[in-house]
């Protein structure tokens, strides 16, 4: 059963570094400008290792608790992995998060931003790279702040908290073409000199691409349904 999982992982990892060199080339980019973050929630060692053997080092995680609980042992053969939080962060647990991730993609609230600033200053460490979750498709189910509000937000974590923001995250929701929902992120990335792009999944990864993506977020197509 392990050698099964282990050539599923390895099998469909080179098939999502084909599928992105390819659509980078499609678009005129280069593919080491484009971050493959494997998205590894739910999912144990097991899985993850045959990653990690396949050279992949971007990996990231929904839950502070869960990556509390997992990545320290995978990561202490491999102090080169970068762990990127991906989904919501609760203000109780930006200590921990602090101390477990390289990237936070997913800020969305001046409470949350409070907090980060707080702890960043209080740890005396380097501030992980942030990226505003924008909630593009306004969905009252989802995390982020609304396209018109994200400006004022992105300038209030500059000017009030004195955080670096580093660039823009989003979802698209799931019944609607992704393309608007990637270029909109992009124009307001542009107009506040934003240089990251976190979006596209496994299913849309090629069209973020062409849209600008700096990073793309690919979970099922690498590890298989969970």
């Amino acid at each position: 059963m392990e050698a099964n999982v282990e050539a599923g992982v390895t099998l469909r990892l080179a098939e999502v570094r084909a599928r992105l060199a390819r659509a980078c080339r499609d678009s005129g980019r280069r593919p080491e400008d484009v971050h493959l973050v494997a998205v590894s929630k739910t999912f144990g060692a097991e899985h993850i290792s045959p990653a990690i053997a396949a050279g992949q080092r971007l990996f990231g995680e929904n839950r502070v608790q869960e990556a509390k609980a997992k990545w320290p042992a995978l990561r202490a053969a491999h102090p080169d992995i970068e762990l990127h939080l991906i989904g919501p962060l609760q203000t109780n647990k930006v200590r921990e998060a602090l101390a477990l991730f390289e990237v936070i993609h997913t800020l969305d609230r001046p409470s949350l931003a409070k907090e980060l600033a707080k702890e960043i200053a209080r740890a005396g460490r380097p501030a992980p790279r942030l990226l505003v979750q924008v909630n593009t498709g306004e969905e009252p189910q989802k995390a982020g702040v609304a396209p018109l509000e994200a400006d004022g937000f992105i300038a209030a974590c500059r000017e009030v908290h004195g955080l670096e923001i580093e660039g823009l995250m989003c979802i698209p929701p799931a019944d609607e073409p992704a393309a608007p929902h990637f270029a909109l992120l992009g124009e307001i990335a542009k107009r506040n000199g934003l240089s990251t792009l976190s979006m596209g999944m496994s299913g849309d990864f090629e069209t973020a691409i062409m849209l600008g993506a700096t990073h793309v977020r690919v979970g099922s197509a690498i590890f298989g349904h969970r």
